[in-house]
Formats: C-alpha cells, sequence, structure tokens
C-alpha cells in the first residue's frame, strides 16, 4: 500500500517539480490526519510504527551502498580533503555548537545536549541530489554535497553512540575524552577496513562469474548487507562506514570485475532498491510525525533549529575555505558554499538514531525535536533551494552545453528534412502533408540557424571557439573508448580511467574555460607506492604478487598508448566534419589539429617503445586485438542475419553464445610475453663474460626477473639495498637532487648495473634510479647469493671482482 502510494507521489511531484522526498512527508502526513476521520480505511498504515533497527539495518544499506556504488571513487578522491574535512571535524564541531547552546538556551544538560548535537548535525540530502540531476548542476558541487552526507552519517551515528555513552554516565573527565576519541577512531577506521577488505574479497568472486546477472546482483547485494552486519555486530566497528568502503570499492576498483552486460541491470537493481527505500522511509517518517507534540514544544524547536542553522553556518563557511587554503587543495568558491550549507536537509538518519535512544531520560524530547528539525529542514530549505541554486546562477549550463545544445537542434532538423522523401514513401502519406512538414522544418531550421549565428557572434570569443571544438573531440574520444569497451579492446579500469580524466579536462574546460593544470606526480605518492612495492618484494610469500602488480601495470600502460593513440587518431579523422557543423574559424581547426597529432605522436612512441623493449608482448597483443576483431566480424554477420530472419533465433543464439565466449578469453593481456629468457643476460651482460659457464648458471639460478613499469623506481638516493640490478631491456634515469630539485646525470641501459655499492659494501645510494621506459631488470639478492657461496666459496670473490672491473671500464 505504501509503495502504491509513493508512486502516486512521484506522479506529482513530477508534475508539480517538486521535491520528491518532500512530497512524500507531506503525503505522510496527509495519511495521518485523514486515518483520524476514517479509521477503518487507514488505520493500518497508521498504526504501523517505525522501528529504528528497520532503517539502520534494512533501509540504511541500501541506501549507502547505492549512492557510494554511483559515486566516481577518483571523484571522491579528488574531493577526499573538504569531504572528510566536513564530514569528520566539521560534524564535531557542530555538535559541540549545538550542545553549548542548546544546554545554555533550555533546560536539557550539557551531556544530553551534546547527543542532541550529533544526531542533528548528521544531513540527509536526497532531495537536494535528485533536484541537482535535474537542474544540470555542477558535477563538483554533487559530489562535495553527497559525499560528505556519506562519511558523516558514520560519523554522526559513532559520535552520538559514544556521547550517549558519557550523558548516561552522568560525569565527562579527560580520560573519559580521550578514551571516546580513540574509540571514534577505531570503529570509524576499523569500518573502512572492513569494508574494503569485503569487498576486494567479493571482487575476486565476480571475476569468475561471466555474465550471469542474478549471480553477480547476489554478490553485490550480500556484500552491501554483510559488510555492514559483520562491522556493526561482530566486530563493533562502524557499518555505514563499512558499507561505504566496500561500494566505493566495488564502483572503482571492481567495476572491471562486473561483467559488462551485468552493468547495467545492476545499475537498475540497486537504483529501485534506493527509491523502494526511501519512499517507505520518508511516508513512515510523515505517518509518524506528531504535530500535536511538536506545536507543544515550539519555544525549546525554535533555539534548536537555531543552534542548528548556526552550526552549520560556521562549519562551512568556516572550515571549507581553510581547506582550499592548504597546498595542493582545490578552492571551493562561495555560490558552492552557499548551496552546500543550504542544503544540509536532515532526514531518516537523525530520526532513526532519535528512535534508538531506548530508556534514556530525554529520549521522547529528543524524539519530537529531531522531527521537528527534519520537518522544518525538508519544508523550508527542501522547498526553497531550487531557487537558491537558480538565483546564484548554478542551473544554467555552461555557453559550450549551450552552443552544443542549438547545434544538436539543428541538426537534427536537418537531418529530418533530408530523410523526408524517403519517410514519405515508406509511410505512403500523402504530398500535402509532407509540403506542410517541409514548410513548418525549414521555417524552425531557419530560426534556429539565425539563433545559432546571433549566438555565436554575441556569446563566442576566440579562447571559448577553441574550448568548444576541443569538447567536440574529448567527446569523439570518449564514444571511440566506449565502443572499444564494448569490443574487448579496452578494460573496464583502463576505460574508466581515460573517461574520468576527459571528464575532468572537458568540466575544466566548460567551469573555467582552460585545460587543468595537470600537477606533477606527488613525491609522497610515488614514495607511497615504491615503498609498498619494496615490502612485498621483501616479504618471500608476496613477491610473486608484487611482480604480477608490476607486469599488470606495464601492460596497462601499453593499453593506455594503445588507447590514447587511437582515439587521437579517431579524432584527426573527423575534425574536418565536427568544425564544419559549427562553421569555426581554419585557424582553429589547424591547431586542435596540429595538439592532437602531437597527442598521437606521443603515444604512438609510448607504443614503439613497448615494440622495441618487449617484442615478444607487443606481437602477442596485436595478435590478440586480430583475433577479436575477427571474431567480432562473425558475430555481426551473425546479428544481421538473426535480423533478416535467414538464421532461426534458436540456433543464432547459440553461435552468439559461442562467439561471446571465445571474445571473453581473449580480453586484456598475456602478461607472460613479458617474460624473457634469462639465457639472453650471458649475451648482453659484461659482467658474465669471464666467468666459467657453469658458474655463470649457478649465478642465473639465483635471479629473479623484475618487469618495471615507466616512473617506477628501483633505488632511491639515501637509501641502503643488498640487491644488484641487471637491466636487461629498457632504460633507467639516474637522477641526483640539488637544492631541491632532481637533476638526470646518465641514462643507463642494456647490460648495465644497478646497485653495486650497497650489494658489496653496504653503501648508501647516492642516486635515485627511475624506469624511463618499460623494462625488465634481473635481481640479485646478496642473501640468496650467499646460499650459493657456501656450496662454492670462490664464486662470491670472482663475482665481486667482475662487478668491481665493469665499474672501473665504465669510470
Amino acid at each position: 500500500m505504501l509503495l502504491l502510494v509513493a508512486a502516486a507521489v512521484l506522479a506529482l511531484s513530477k508534475r508539480l517539480r517538486l521535491p520528491f522526498t518532500v512530497m512524500l512527508v507531506v503525503a505522510g502526513i496527509g495519511l495521518a490526519e485523514f486515518a483520524k476521520w476514517s479509521p477503518w480505511l487507514l488505520s493500518t498504515l497508521v498504526e504501523f510504527h517505525i522501528s529504528p533497527d528497520v532503517i539502520l539495518f534494512v533501509f540504511l544499506p541500501t541506501l549507502i551502498f547505492e549512492s557510494s556504488l554511483h559515486l566516481d571513487a577518483r571523484e571522491v578522491r579528488r574531493n577526499l580533503l573538504p569531504v572528510l574535512t566536513l564530514a569528520v571535524p566539521g560534524l564535531l564541531i557542530s555538535t559541540a555548537i549545538i550542545g553549548t547552546l542548546v544546554a545554555w538556551l533550555t533546560p536539557i544538560d550539557f551531556a544530553a545536549a551534546l547527543v542532541l548535537g550529533a544526531i542533528l548535525s548528521a544531513t540527509d540530502p536526497v532531495a537536494v541530489i535528485s533536484l541537482f540531476k535535474q537542474l544540470g548542476a555542477p558535477r563538483r558541487l554533487t559530489i562535495l554535497v553527497e559525499g560528505e552526507s556519506l562519511f558523516n552519517d558514520a560519523t554522526a551515528i559513532v559520535a552520538s553512540q559514544i556521547l550517549l555513552a558519557i550523558a548516561v554516565a552522568g560525569y565527562v573527565s579527560t580520560q573519559t575524552i580521550v578514551s571516546g576519541v580513540g574509540d571514534f577512531a577505531f570503529v570509524f577506521f576499523g569500518g573502512a577496513i572492513v569494508g574494503y577488505g569485503l569487498a576486494v574479497a567479493v571482487g575476486y568472486l565476480l571475476g569468475h562469474v561471466e555474465g550471469d546477472p542474478l549471480i553477480e546482483i547476489s554478490l553485490t547485494t550480500f556484500l552491501a548487507y554483510f559488510s555492514f552486519l559483520l562491522a556493526e555486530h561482530v566486530l563493533h566497528v562502524s557499518g555505514v562506514m563499512a558499507t561505504v568502503a566496500a561500494a566505493l570499492t566495488i564502483g572503482g576498483w571492481g567495476r572491471s570485475k562486473i561483467s559488462p552486460s551485468v552493468s547495467e541491470y545492476l545499475e537498475n537493481f540497486w537504483e529501485y532498491l534506493a527509491y523502494v527505500a526511501n519512499a517507505l522511509i520518508f511516508l513512515l517518517v510523515g505517518l509518524q510525525i506528531n504535530l500535536v507534540a511538536v506545536a507543544d514544544s515550539w519555544r525549546m524547536l525554535v533555539w534548536v533549529i537555531l543552534a542548528m542553522l548556526l552550526a552549520r553556518a560556521v562549519v562551512v563557511f568556516t572550515l571549507v575555505p581553510l581547506v582550499g587554503r592548504l597546498p595542493g587543495a582545490e578552492g571551493i568558491n562561495r555560490k558552492y558554499q552557499t548551496v552546500m550549507y543550504w542544503g544540509g536537509l536532515r532526514g531518516a538518519i537523525a530520526l532513526a538514531i532519535a528512535l534508538s535512544l531506548g530508556e534514556f531520560r530525554h529520549a521522547d524530547t529528543f524524539v519530537v525535536l529531531v522531527t521537528g528539525a527534519v520537518l522544518f529542514t525538508l519544508i523550508l530549505p527542501g522547498l526553497t533551494i531550487e531557487k537558491l541554486i537558480k538565483s546564484l546562477g548554478l542551473h544554467h549550463p555552461p555557453l559550450a552545453d549551450r552552443m552544443a545544445e542549438t547545434e544538436a537542434r539543428l541538426g537534427a532538423r536537418r537531418n529530418a528534412m533530408t530523410k523526408l522523401p524517403d519517410l514519405q514513401r515508406e509511410a505512403s502519406f500523402s504530398a500535402r502533408i509532407a509540403t506542410r512538414l517541409r514548410t513548418d522544418y525549414q521555417l524552425n531550421i531557419d530560426d534556429a540557424e539565425e539563433h545559432f549565428e546571433k549566438q555565436w557572434k554575441l556569446e563566442l570569443d576566440d579562447t571559448q571557439e577553441h574550448n568548444l571544438l576541443l569538447l567536440k573531440c574529448f567527446s569523439v574520444q570518449k564514444a571511440f573508448y566506449h565502443e572499444m569497451l564494448g569490443s574487448g579492446h579496452l578494460s573496464e579500469q583502463t576505460y574508466r580511467n581515460l573517461v574520468y580524466a576527459l571528464n575532468v579536462e572537458g568540466d575544466s574546460l566548460r567551469y573555467q574555460g582552460a585545460l587543468p593544470r595537470v600537477p606533477p606526480r606527488s613525491k609522497w605518492g610515488r614514495w607511497l607506492r615504491n615503498t609498498w612495492m619494496r615490502l612485498m618484494q621483501r616479504l618471500g610469500f608476496l613477491d610473486s604478487y608484487a611482480e604480477s602488480i608490476r607486469s599488470h601495470a606495464t601492460a596497462q600502460d601499453y593499453e593506455y598508448a594503445w588507447a590514447g593513440y587511437h582515439g587521437c587518431v579517431r579524432v584527426l579523422a573527423n575534425i574536418d566534419s565536427l568544425s564544419q557543423h559549427s562553421h569555426t574559424r581554419n585557424a582553429v581547426v589547424r591547431e586542435l589539429r596540429a595538439l592532437f597529432s602531437r597527442w598521437a605522436q606521443g603515444a604512438r612512441k609510448k607504443l614503439d617503445t613497448v615494440a622495441e623493449q618487449f617484442p615478444e608482448f607487443y606481437n602477442a597483443s596485436q595478435q590478440r586485438l586480430a583475433e577479436r576483431m575477427m571474431l567480432h566480424s562473425q558475430r555481426d554477420f551473425i546479428v544481421a542475419q538473426r535480423r533478416s530472419g535467414t538464421i532461426p533465433n534458436s540456433v543464432a543464439a547459440l553461435l552468439l553464445e559461442e562467439l561471446d565466449g571465445e571474445i571473453r578469453k581473449l580480453r586484456g593481456y598475456d602478461t607472460t610475453a613479458l617474460k624473457i629468457d634469462s639465457s639472453e643476460l650471458l649475451r648482453k651482460m659484461p659482467i658474465f663474460q669471464n666467468l666459467p659457464e657453469d658458474e655463470v648458471l649457478g649465478i642465473l639460478s639465483c635471479l629473479q626477473q623484475r618487469t618495471v613499469p615507466t616512473r617506477q623506481d628501483l633505488l632511491q638516493e639515501g637509501n641502503r639495498g643488498e640487491t644488484l640490478y641487471l637491466i636487461a631491456r629498457g632504460k633507467i634515469r639516474v637522477l641526483t637532487t640539488e637544492d631541491g630539485s632532481e637533476v638526470e646525470i646518465d641514462v643507463l641501459g642494456v647490460g648495465d648495473i644497478i646497485g653495486e655499492g650497497g650489494f658489496l659494501r653496504n653503501e648508501m645510494c647516492t642516486a635515485t634510479y627511475r624506469a624511463l621506459t618499460p623494462c625488465a631488470i634481473y635481481e640479485l639478492k646478496r642473501r640468496d647469493l650467499d646460499l650459493l657461496h657456501a656450496s662454492n666459496p670462490g664464486l662470491l670473490a670472482k663475482l665481486e671482482q667482475a662487478i668491481l672491473e665493469r665499474a672501473d671500464k665504465d669510470v
């Protein structure tokens, strides 16, 4: 019955253009009031009470998982600093402000007021996010508002539980505060670790399922609920953080594990579950609101709402600007801050926490106050946020989008005019109708052309004209990447990374008018990655795993270069037609053609480097690509035959299933082709030339091949190492630090050795060695050679002498 009411409310909200969740609450209140006059009809609905456990353990995991799953993990990571600042310290500051003001202005004691502050600091901007999508608000604003909501739900639940325990105890001490902070950190971050671990496990299971929507959707459903329940009930950490971390992991890294044919089913499934959860929650909230109790508490409620609004203002307008001033942080303008402030609605989470207070002495009062605050934010900010967004101009599409819309309308009408004779023959409508349509469409085309020309002259300068054509080129690239993903020529991870980069660049062109300044790879990020790789190397049982990561990184670099090159080639083939429709000046076309030609040449150079350094891998990749393309040709023929009726559906389905299975086997790249024969060192390494063959073979048995992707460090300046590296393929840069900057002093190649000082004399490394190209190196650890030395005492001395002689020749 509630779902039927929700469907009717959804249809009404679309017609009236009002927020769905606000309409649900109003509908719930209306049903509760109407039931007083007809109890025989609606008594069942009105008597149905909300259980906080239903919200927290049934609806909440669904809402959290669906929201997190659809967030781009890269966008969240890009805005993680302001999101976490608002969600953790921001919420705690808000809790303190609300608690202090409520304790000062009302009869509620300070400890209990802090609990109320934590409850009322949890935002639930479901209506605002829906409005953002309708109005086409900037992507970053949506990420900031939705990301804050996801993380501060977890913070609010954890903080309220800790503060409730303090309030029940009746006293606050330094030890209590320190213990509370420690408990908060453990619960908050412990939940994230649990969710991430479960998502990785489920991701590997998904990787072994091919094209079965029932199994794959069941695994994601299991992940959403089991991560929450395991964290909350068994491990006593944050279930919300576990679900957020699990969904972000599956939505990012794990997306490549989900079959492409299942992705759409998966999104529709979770979208419907979220709709059901939101519909039931807000209807039940409306049904349970006791307007009489809220009205009786209006004096106290006014102070609570004022404290809540003031706390939100302090957090948003103070913390957010401070975060924007940090080094490397991306600022958030005042318009965004204003929307974030007014769009911080309260909803089901706050009400569920209030209802779960149990025998707490202020439980009934808090339910009334939280209900009133939720109702206030849903009605006043909820109904006025659209006007605020429009008054700030955030609903206006950028110039590039407006020009694209005008051009698309004009192109669509021209296309319809061109096809009118064919349509008349197919449908056999009269010449009179065709003439009238031709006249109407020609008038529309003339008006559209006049509007387009006027818009072009008045609003478009040289830079905007350049950016408009560049955005079209990016769209061609995205279409090409999507086509390659569907054909199995691109992995899901590479596709998402490439499209994410194009989206960031496109948003920067739309809203800032220029491509983003791409920051250099941070020293911290490089240090973290290299430290992680060295740690796995030192742990023997993870050695093969580390090599697998490096091999796949090298293969992915090749995939990026391949996609980038062919994407640029596709743009260059279409740039004339793209510019012809919009009358772009020839100078702009030449400039962008030169730009994409440079990008194509850079990508081609990377491909040639891989072909030169790893010809086996390059040839194997080309072979797999050719085989996939041949299979797709067969598939296209079968599909065409089925559409024409030449092949029965049952036969076509069988053939297509066989072809799809073969295509799936050929997806990705064969990283085993990156392996090289260790005997190749005998021909390339001068240090082995004067050693007896049997002793060389003994040394070779201690060697381990390492595939080193571009830009990874082998050794870092100032570190100690007991490993000798022998370059079999590729080039290594030698860098030293001068006045805080890295300076290249040499480039090493095939036959060179690295790390002899640490290997022979345990000396510190005097330079950083970083891969210039994908490399194949051999690693000789001192401990492995010591084991060989036990059986051949003279071998170590001979090898050391050969290394020293080689070093003297280099000098």
